[in-house]
């Protein structure tokens, strides 16, 4: 059985040459979008239930971090596969940084402004602020953990409305 984040990881648009050996554009795949999303729903629910984030938790539990981190990372990871998967189905194109997806998915209707633009920091991805955050500002992770859930809440609910609208069964 193959391992869930190796398909993420791995992922490629499916292309068939037709009798003029250009390419085929892909099938929206429901199913591809929303056993992802279940994913990420999933990974909402553990951010949210992880409880009090300030300096005393973080040095009492120092491996918190280092969940929290991953979850991030691996909610950046499902929303970048999805928008992907989505970009390529409707519109024939994946941008090439994966930060990028976020305004393309908005452009395509599938999220709107306000939350692509919360899902890519100035800064950096919220994993990596929170990476940062823990070894020079700790007050700030709980700040930075908060605006992810809030963000990929969204995220999930936009998407699962948006593929609802646009996407045979």
């Amino acid at each position: 059985m193959m391992n869930a984040l190796a398909v993420v990881a791995d992922w490629k648009p499916r292309q068939s040459a037709n009798q003029n050996s250009r390419a085929v554009q892909p099938r929206l795949d429901r199913g591809f979008v929303e056993h992802r999303l279940i994913t990420m729903r999933r990974a909402v629910g553990q951010l949210v239930g992880v409880g009090s984030l300030d300096r005393e938790r973080l040095e009492i539990d120092p491996a918190i971090g280092l969940v929290l981190e991953r979850i991030l990372a691996l909610l950046v990871e499902l929303a970048v596969a999805i928008n992907n998967h989505v970009l390529e189905s409707v519109l024939g194109e994946v941008p090439q940084k994966s930060a990028d997806s976020f305004g393309a998915a908005e452009k395509a209707g599938m999220i709107d402004a306000e939350l692509a633009t919360a899902l890519v920091p100035p800064e950096g991805p919220h994993n990596v602020l929170l990476q940062l955050y823990m070894d020079t500002e700790p007050e700030e992770v709980a700040a930075v953990v908060s605006a992810a859930t809030s963000g990929y809440e969204e995220y999930v609910q936009q998407v699962t409305r948006w593929i609802e609208a646009n996407a045979s069964a």
